[in-house]
This record gives C-alpha cells, sequence and structure tokens, in this order.
C-alpha cells in the first residue's frame, strides 16, 4: 500500500484548544507508556503487551468516553485509538494508566500515516469510527471523510468477515455514509439498510447532546468481504 495514493485524504480537522494540567501531565508523563511507534510496518499484534482473541481499531475518538467504555468491558480484545488532537489523547493515556487497561493503545497521528507507515494490512477484526466530521456545508462535502477512496484504502486493514462500523446524527451524511459502505465491492451490509443501534456501543457525550435537541442517530454497518 503505497501511502502517497492516499495522502489526499484528511481523517481530522485542525482544532486549537486548550490542555488541561492534567492532559498535559499524561502527554508529557504516561503517553509514552501507552501510545504506539509507527516508526516501521508490523503486525497488530505487537503493539499489545501481550496477544488477544481479536484487534479493533478506532479511528477519531475524540475524548475518549466510548473507547475507554468499550476496551474496559470487552478485556479479550485489543483496542487501538487514533487520534490527532491532544486533550483527547492526553485523557484517554491518563485513563488507561489509572484503570490498568493492557488492552487498549493510542495513536497521536492523522490515520493515514499511521497505518500506512506503521502496520500491516489485514490487520483489524472491526473499524469504529463514531461522529466523523458531517462537514454540512455542501462546498465541504468533499472533506468528508467516509468517500470511495477511503473506504478503498481502509479495506486492507480489515480481515476478511471483519467490520466497518460508522455512526454520525448528520442524516444528509448518514446517507453518503450508507450508500458509500453499502455499494463498495469490499463490503456487504448484512442489514439492506441502516444497522440499529449496538448494543455495546455505550451513548457518548456528544450523543446524548445530539439526543436533546432530537437528532436522530444513524448507524451503518458492514461487512468485509
Amino acid at each position: 500500500m503505497e501511502k502517497k495514493k492516499y495522502s489526499h485524504i484528511r481523517t481530522y480537522v485542525h482544532r486549537q484548544t486548550r490542555l488541561t494540567s492534567g492532559q498535559r501531565h499524561a502527554l508529557d508523563k504516561l503517553f509514552p507508556l501507552y501510545s504506539v511507534d509507527i516508526s516501521k510496518k508490523r503486525p497488530v499484534m505487537q503493539l499489545f503487551p501481550h496477544s488477544f482473541d481479536r484487534y479493533v481499531l478506532e479511528i477519531g475518538f475524540g475524548m475518549g468516553d466510548a473507547t475507554l467504555f468499550i476496551a474496559e468491558h470487552n478485556p479479550d480484545t485489543a483496542y487501538l485509538g487514533i487520534e490527532v488532537h491532544p486533550n483527547g489523547v492526553g485523557r484517554v493515556v491518563g485513563s488507561i494508566h489509572k484503570k490498568g487497561l493492557d488492552n487498549l493503545r493510542v495513536i497521536k497521528e492523522d490515520a493515514i500515516v499511521a497505518l500506512s507507515e506503521g502496520i500491516e494490512t489485514q490487520a483489524f477484526d472491526g473499524v469504529h469510527i463514531f461522529f466523523p466530521d458531517p462537514w454540512p456545508k455542501k462546498r465541504h462535502h468533499k472533506r468528508r471523510l467516509i468517500q470511495r477512496s477511503f473506504l478503498d484504502f481502509i479495506a486492507d486493514y480489515i480481515k476478511s468477515e471483519g467490520y466497518l462500523y460508522v455512526v454520525t446524527d448528520w442524516h444528509n451524511y448518514a446517507l453518503q455514509i450508507l450508500n458509500e459502505c453499502s455499494s463498495h465491492p469490499a463490503f456487504y451490509n448484512p442489514w439492506g439498510g441502516f444497522a440499529p443501534r449496538q448494543v455495546w456501543r455505550p451513548v457518548t457525550k456528544y450523543e446524548s447532546k445530539g439526543h436533546k435537541q432530537h437528532h436522530p442517530i444513524w448507524e451503518t454497518y458492514v461487512i468485509k468481504r
């Protein structure tokens, strides 16, 4: 997989936020303990202290509420979270340390760079993308993550019969996600349309805010052929 082929794909949006003292301490002292070195390509199992039954990737974990909950409640599965914004990374590595989670590791980098430079393909049993930036203005739709070129890329990192699970509260984007994922030749949609909410996925703070504003949640869950 050549990185240059997908160098135009952006998996994040620049945001300027101020770190709390706890987040700064976690980044300075704990990040080296729970982050992943991507200086060379390796099998995903080498990124964790011991082997696990399954390996799941989350792209853009934000402040990590869902990430931490899922990892804590599924100790037999290893979770690799990728996020570029330091606030969320600091919070998550601090929580990994506090909770003693040996099944959760993080990468602070764009997902395209992290995967193409640091992880061998056919690595993951599942990929989570919860509430990606919707880029609501029509002229910005081309910046949305879930498009054919990104699916071409991420499909190579999902094992056969592994899953891609995308959640959004923007109906326009939800329709695009459903169409792109369901029509991609690497995936099939077992639901035929939007999926029901997966019971193991917790409700995030962002999602709770959406509920208060009566925003429906749209879920797409497809399987790698």
